[in-house]
């Protein structure tokens, strides 16, 4: 056989490589800045091996997502497709390394890395339930999976012995951050599409945002800069939210800038204390 078609030989068809892809990677943009975010920060304030390995779960988990939404949509409905036994066989493989990547965290952490894990549970339900449904567009499943996965950095701080104070500082510092985000982007992209969007709940959201920095500050648990931060944010969102709405990929970049913005700032200031 020709060189050539040996290529071809190898080459996945395209219906295959598209099928592939729209079962095993995660068509959620936004979702990888606020699965990436905890992780930053996770690891910026307290990095670990067992911090490495939880965050490594967290990216993974997310991946993971994916097919496992095809399967369980697919259950509900009733329905077994080519594309569910495909993704089954995608989630099983990605669930075993999930499975050990835990494992070694667990063993390798200074500290018990489950509470915060185990009281994200049910937030993972709640959006869970949302997508089996095919409802994940919502605002709860998704303001729900993204304060969920917030826990990620509280569970990596406890895993280099961090304190449970810090690690409750992280986590809501980055719930602040996404429940400002997601109401923003929301009301933008509707508005982009040219339905009715109330702006003032974009702007309850910077202010709910706000006060839980500034409550975990209050406690000590929250640096003073990381509410400054937050705040910044919160008047960005909200003179942008009275603007043009953007593209959803320049939301995307914009978003994902404040982010990093937020997870830095709270992490110099968590070790510079």
């Amino acid at each position: 056989m020709s060189s050539p078609a040996r290529e071809r030989a190898r080459t996945p068809p395209a219906g295959e490589r598209r099928a592939w892809r729209s079962v095993a990677v995660p068509a959620e943009h936004g979702g990888w800045s606020l699965t990436l975010e905890p992780v930053l920060l996770g690891l910026l304030v307290a990095w670990s091996p067992a911090g490495l390995s939880l965050g490594t779960a967290a990216l993974l988990a997310f991946i993971t997502w994916t097919p496992l939404k095809v399967v369980l949509v697919d259950r509900w409905r009733d329905r077994s497709l080519p594309r569910t036994r495909l993704a089954a066989r995608i989630a099983a493989v990605e669930l075993v390394v999930l499975a050990v990547l835990a494992g070694l965290a667990v063993i390798f952490a200074a500290r018990p890395v489950w509470p915060p894990l185990l009281a994200a549970a049910p937030l993972v339900v709640v959006e869970l339930w949302f997508d089996m449904r095919s409802r994940s567009r919502r605002l709860i499943p998704e303001l729900a999976g993204a304060v969920g996965m917030g826990s990620v950095a509280a569970a990596i701080a406890l895993a280099d012995g961090g304190t449970t104070r810090l690690a409750l500082g992280l986590w809501c510092v980055l719930a602040a951050r996404s429940a400002a985000a997601i109401p923003y982007v929301r009301t933008q992209l509707q508005r982009a599409h040219g339905r009715d969007a109330a702006v003032w709940q974009s702007d309850v959201a910077q202010l709910l945002a706000l006060v839980a920095g500034g409550v975990g500050w209050a406690l000590d648990a929250v640096p003073f800069a990381a509410v400054v931060a937050l705040g910044v944010v919160a008047v960005v969102n909200t003179v942008f939210v009275r603007l043009s709405p953007k593209r959803a990929v320049v939301l995307g970049i914009q978003q994902m800038l404040l982010g990093l913005s937020v997870v830095i700032v709270t992490a110099v200031a968590v070790l510079a204390a």
